[in-house]
């Protein structure tokens, strides 16, 4: 009887035994997990706080970049006036060139005809000074006309009244003015007849034009003959249409009674010459 309580015993200790490890060890998972479940809330706590953290940060940045977008739409604007600035600078710059183009180009013709002006001067006082004696006497004028240097002779003095025949005097006087003519170089001279308005009706001068042309064909062949070449004179008649005075008054007629030796310009001396010949195509 005792060896079977003490066997009971042993049985329900043993049963005792086992109960407990299981529970200590039940009780050791659970604490296991408890601490799981503290690490695991600890750090699904710190993830809250790391996604808030971001989500701060996120909005942050959404406004740096609200912010660097609205200065990049100031500086595009900033940009875009500069550029349109610099295209007014540049299109400024440009008519400036140009206008400063201009005055050179203006202040280089402005040269050219002081430099025309000072030679046509020299030409006109070299003329006078050859003719001085010639003018003292009364014998004949220089004068200018529309830019063209004129030396001008009263046909009274060279023609009796109606007739194309030089006087003596007259033929006196052209050979002294070929002899000046003659030692004046590069230059080319026209003669030109002017009668006053009374008309002339011969069978050798139907007309004032007929009277002018053979008074002038008279002076030129008398200034060839008396050493002035050929291919530097030619001669014209105007008639009366080109008064210089009055026909009303018998001085006024005796003036428009004329013979003028024009000196022809030389347009290689004028303002734009290269220019003109450039457009002609000459050589």
């Amino acid at each position: 009887m005792n060896r079977f309580v003490g066997l009971l015993a042993i049985v329900l200790c043993s049963g005792c035994l086992v109960s407990k490890k299981k529970y200590d060890a039940a009780l050791a998972d659970g604490v296991q997990k408890d601490e799981r479940i503290q690490v695991l809330t600890g750090e699904k706590a710190t993830q809250a706080q790391q996604i808030a953290a971001l989500e701060a940060d996120i909005v942050r940045l959404n406004g740096e970049i609200a912010a660097l977008n609205q200065e990049i739409t100031r500086l595009q604007g900033e940009l875009t006036g500069a550029q349109s600035a610099l295209a007014t600078k540049i299109k400024e710059s440009g008519a400036l060139q140009a206008d400063i183009e201009k005055m050179r180009q203006a202040l280089r013709e402005l040269e050219e005809r002081k430099a025309q002006t000072e030679a046509s001067l020299r030409a006109y006082r070299d003329l006078v000074a050859r003719f001085q004696s010639m003018i003292d006497s009364g014998t004949l004028k220089v004068k200018v006309v529309d830019g063209r240097m004129i030396v001008e002779l009263a046909t009274d003095i060279l023609f009796p009244s109606g007739s194309a025949t030089l006087s003596a005097d007259g033929a006196s006087t052209i050979k002294a003015v070929a002899q000046v003519l003659a030692s004046i170089p590069g230059r080319d001279f026209q003669i030109a007849g002017h009668t006053d308005n009374v008309p002339i009706a011969s069978e050798r001068f139907p007309s004032n034009w007929e009277l002018g042309a053979a008074r002038s064909i008279t002076v030129t062949r008398l200034l060839v003959e008396s050493g002035l070449p050929a291919d530097r004179v030619s001669a014209s008649s105007y008639a009366d249409t080109q008064p210089v005075d009055s026909n009303e008054t018998k001085e006024g007629k005796a003036r428009n009674r004329r013979i003028e030796i024009v000196v022809v310009p030389d347009l290689s001396e004028m303002p734009g010459y290269d220019e003109l010949q450039a457009i002609a195509g000459g050589k």
